[in-house]
């Protein structure tokens, strides 16, 4: 029987935040908010190692905190606010393997995403190892601005960005549940098989699975009024962050 295969997470962490500065290590609930995900990916048993990869040495010492290895920091030219996922993932694909460290696997769990719970990632893996035949899974739900009511400008005028309707009524003249079910991503995560890196030199390859969010698992902070819905979900106990067992960091 072969070994099961070796998986890793990665939580990205930027030190840099221009619509929610320093959101990573901001206090939610009495812990910075990247803890909530360090924690999931540990309480989930699906991880040999959880990395943090900032390149931020504040962000670093608390992710450290909280149980996630930091082994090096991302370079200031891979942290940029328009660097792609897969420089910073290839750079730390490379570098653990330097060190002797070699994974099948990886999942990218986004600290934005506070109510990802470990029972959110041990199905999303669950889902990902019953197939044999994808590159990677993405957390997606469905859309709430559906793209069969969205627009381009040309000119003057207004042209429906999807046409090709099956009845004599547009797309953008049908209520919301008659519309074809359209589904977006969610930053909640992400699984994909280490060789997608190396073979595609992409995060995803060609052959996704879909994984279904429930709930507010895909809930993602962007921006002020996202941190402030946080924070009134959870004073109205309509959501839960998962449980971190270590003390609240202090600087």
């Amino acid at each position: 029987m072969a070994p099961p295969p070796r998986v890793v997470a990665f939580v990205p962490a930027r030190g840099g935040s221009k619509r929610v500065p320093g959101k990573n290590l901001r206090p939610l609930d009495g812990h910075p908010l990247i803890a909530y995900t360090i924690a999931a990916a540990r309480g989930s048993g699906v991880f040999d190692a959880v990395v943090a990869s900032t390149d931020d040495p504040r962000t670093a010492e608390v992710a450290s905190h909280y149980g996630a290895e930091v082994p090096f920091l991302r370079p200031e030219e891979l942290a940029a606010d328009l660097s792609p996922d897969i420089e910073w993932v290839e750079y730390t694909i490379t570098k653990l393997a330097d060190t002797g460290r070699r994974w099948d696997a990886f999942s990218i769990l986004r600290p934005t995403s506070p109510f990802r719970q470990p029972e959110t990632i041990q199905r999303a893996w669950h889902l990902f190892r019953s197939r044999d035949d994808v590159d990677s899974l993405r957390a997606v739900e469905r859309c709430r601005q559906h793209p069969g009511k969205m627009w381009v400008i040309e000119g003057d005028l207004l042209r429906p960005l999807l046409g090709g309707a099956p009845a004599a009524t547009p797309w953008h003249s049908m209520p919301y549940q008659a519309l074809p079910p359209v589904y977006e991503q969610n930053a909640s995560l992400e699984i994909a098989w280490t060789r997608v890196v190396t073979e595609t030199r992409t995060i995803a390859g060609g052959r996704i699975v879909p994984f279904l969010t429930d709930g507010h698992e895909g809930f993602d902070i962007n921006n002020g009024m996202d941190w402030w819905l946080a924070e009134e979900l959870l004073r109205r106990r309509m959501a839960s962050l998962p449980a971190v067992a270590l003390p609240a960091w202090s600087t």
